[in-house]
């Protein structure tokens, strides 16, 4: 991930409306912005010795929690 890539940045992308492919825990999600303070998270592939819920409904903590850890970040709009 770009060092100069920042949270503030990562949350302003979101709220524009694009749909961002992560890794996390050697797992690949899609995140996006569904409500205020509320994003999506979908889980794409999966590690088998680490399952993961499919999809949850995360907070703006949470998410911050996420991006500290994130890697292979892609955008779609």
């Amino acid at each position: 991930m770009d060092n100069n890539y920042k949270l503030i940045n990562f949350e302003h992308d979101l709220n524009k409306g694009y749909k961002i492919f992560l890794k996390y825990v050697n797992n690949k999600y899609l995140i996006y912005k569904t409500t205020e303070n509320c994003y999506t998270l979908e889980l794409l592939d999966y590690d088998e010795s680490n399952p993961q819920p499919r999809i949850s409904m995360i907070t703006k903590k949470r998410m911050k929690e996420i991006f500290k850890y994130s890697t292979d970040l892609e955008y779609r709009v």
